[in-house]
């Protein structure tokens, strides 16, 4: 190439220098292309055959943010080679500014997400938690880029001080216009983090009942019972009082029966050892007591306590149901009748004629 041409100056730099800017990138971004396919890939294969977590980051990591900086940095030292002018050179330290910055969000981000979803994941149920952190990042996302986004500011010589103020003025207005808002927002923080209920749970709210179908930033929605489905504020379920039956390990339940009070002493005496050993035969249940309670009105009731060691409810009904009809066969083998609400009036019938004295009482039911 003829040295004339090498020498001619453009824009402050000869063609020699722009040759040598070229292939400074050129080769550069070749050798960076190298070191990814070659390098970095065998290494991300080998990461993803190990049991943790810790090296798929690492190298995910190196991959999605330290690969682009070096990208720019050879873009960088390319053009920097060159003699630029004021104006060229404040474009330069401007877009290096704003790329270290989204690199740099972007990488804080992406270490949040992984120290959390670690967190999660060991408690129980995590992977069903993990898929709640959606909303809790877009709150941190958004930190951390207001954060970054002052740092950017901050770099490119503006009065930060001035830009806080004005959000901490912006931020109480938007604050007392939206505080209901605010409040599920903060109570979704309470919820994730206290664990009160989780995805899954069956929860009582009042007169309300129904499994946790998903928690969000400002509503959490509940499948009924009944199929429909039912859909709470965050600031109204911290602020209710929650039956949760998720830790429940065994059902207490407690039940009443009456008979007739015709029934013979052989039987008052004999039902609650009957009434035990009906219990008993079931599985999985604890007998607690059985006991001749009180008289009643029109029957002699007896009361019954046991325990169902399982929480489902639909195993409870069985059990019951079970014991219901074992009591009905054993109480007609022994002709023990079921007591129902009666009463019985005594009428006393006076004689006309003086000096006769009352009738017998009759009783009439």
């Amino acid at each position: 190439m003829d040295s004339t041409l090498l020498d001619r100056v453009y824009y402050h730099n000869t063609v020699l220098d722009y040759l040598i800017a070229i292939g400074i990138i050129v080769v550069g971004l070749l050798l960076a292309k190298s070191f990814k396919h070659l390098f970095l890939q065998r290494v991300k294969n080998w990461a993803h055959h190990t049991k943790t977590n810790l090296d798929d980051f690492i190298v995910d990591s190196i991959d999605r943010f330290l690969v682009p900086a070096l990208y720019f940095a050879i873009i960088y030292a390319g053009i920097h080679f060159l003699t630029l002018s004021e104006k060229v050179q404040n474009v330069l330290r401007v877009a290096s500014t704003i790329v270290i910055t989204f690199l740099f969000v972007r990488l804080i981000s992406s270490t949040i997400l992984l120290l959390l979803r670690s967190y999660v994941r060991r408690q129980e149920r995590g992977e069903e938690k993990v898929k709640q952190l959606g909303g809790l990042m877009l709150i941190i996302n958004a930190v951390i880029w207001v954060i970054g986004l002052l740092f950017l500011f901050d770099n490119m010589g503006y009065n930060v001080t001035t830009i806080v103020t004005g959000l901490g003025i912006g931020g109480i207005a938007i604050a007392l216009a939206a505080q209901n808002i605010l409040g599920d927002v903060f109570n979704y923080f309470v919820i994730f983090f206290d664990r009160p209920f989780e995805t899954g749970d069956f929860i009582v709210i009042d007169e309300k009942a129904g499994t946790v179908d998903y928690i969000g930033i400002k509503t959490t929605r509940v499948k009924s019972l009944s199929g429909e489905q039912l859909v709470f504020s965050n600031s109204d379920l911290t602020n209710s009082r929650i039956h949760n039956y998720k830790q429940m390990m065994r059902r207490r339940v407690v039940f009443k029966l009456g008979v007739i009070y015709q029934t013979s002493l052989e039987n008052v005496k004999l039902i609650p050892s009957l009434l035990e050993e009906i219990v008993k035969e079931q599985r999985p249940v604890q007998f607690d007591r059985a006991h001749f309670m009180s008289y009643g009105d029109s029957s002699l009731d007896y009361e019954v306590v046991y325990y169902v060691l399982d929480s489902d409810y639909n195993k409870y009904m069985d059990i019951h149901q079970s014991i219901n009809f074992k009591i009905f066969e054993e109480f007609q083998k022994r002709g023990i009748e079921f007591a129902y609400p009666t009463r019985t009036l005594f009428m006393v019938q006076e004689n006309a004629e003086a000096g006769a004295g009352a009738s017998p009482a009759s009783p009439l039911e």
